[in-house]
């Protein structure tokens, strides 16, 4: 079926139709000027109602009636087929339209949860993999947690064992010193330089003893005496004396008076703390 977009057909049937009507008219006129003038005398004639009646349309008229009302149910039909067809071109493009918004949007819709499907996987494969990277992060630096304490501890064992040499060298070494010392001490011991070094120390004290009034013939006390490489009394105390108070603070003062003490002939004779017996000469 060939479309009419532009309504050519029913504005040509309308002017066909115009054409005729206006055909008809002329022709009607035209016939009506060739009749010959009516006379004016009047003759009287007997006639029947139906002689009175008006003249029927002729033949011609008839069928030109008939062509016009043919033509304008044609028309009039045309009209309608096309509107029809108009119409149900409209209803084909409005659901043409129709189906084809619904395909966009099931398109973007379809879009949409492609694309948010694709967000997702994406966040959860962003998230699996900031995981795997803290995972291997924490395990990377729990097995340096692990070297640094096995370090820590192999240095631990190792400066152990360093200082447990280094101090058995030094007991050794100082055993040997003592050894050494103690032999040299004995060898002075036996040569009577002890003997002598005590001597000596409580001599002085007896020399810087100034006796009190109260002090008695066969007096006899027991001093311990601290003192620093040097021979300095740094403090001085009586252990036990048969005399009086007065006896034993002037007992003390003669210790502090002697200070600095003699020294020993031999260094290894020398004692840090030392119990003298004080028995002056009455």
């Amino acid at each position: 079926m060939i479309r009419d977009e532009r309504n050519v057909i029913p504005v040509l049937l309308a002017a066909l139709v115009h054409l005729a009507i206006f055909g008809s008219m002329a022709i009607a006129i035209d016939f009506s000027r060739d009749r010959p003038p009516t006379p004016l005398a009047i003759q009287a004639k007997l006639v029947s109602e139906e002689a009175l009646a008006p003249p029927g349309p002729t033949p011609e008229e008839i069928r030109q009636r008939e062509l016009e009302a043919e033509r304008q149910r044609q028309l009039e039909a045309e009209q309608t087929r096309i509107r029809a067809e108009q119409q149900a071109e409209q209803q084909r493009l409005a659901q043409e339209a129709a189906e084809r918004k619904r395909r966009e949007e099931a398109e973007r819709e379809r879009q949409r949860i492609a694309a948010e499907e694709q967000r997702k996987r994406e966040a959860a494969e962003r998230e699996e993999q900031r995981r795997r990277e803290e995972a291997e992060k924490e395990r990377q630096r729990q097995e340096a947690e692990k070297r640094r304490q096995e370090e820590i501890e192999r240095q631990r064992r190792e400066n152990e064992r360093k200082r447990a040499e280094a101090e058995a060298a030094q007991r050794e070494q100082m055993l040997q010193q003592q050894l050494a010392q103690e032999s040299e001490r004995m060898a002075a011991i036996e040569s009577g330089a002890m003997d002598r070094y005590r001597f000596a120390i409580t001599r002085k004290i007896e020399q810087n003893w100034v006796a009190p009034a109260s002090a008695r013939p066969g007096l006899e006390c027991v001093i311990n005496v601290r003192q620093v490489p040097g021979g300095e009394v740094i403090s001085a105390s009586i252990e036990s004396c048969n005399g009086d108070a007065a006896v034993q603070r002037s007992i003390e003062a003669a210790v502090f008076k002697a200070s600095p003490l003699p020294e020993p002939e031999d260094p290894s004779l020398f004692e840090r703390d030392l119990r003298i017996t004080f028995k002056p000469e009455q």
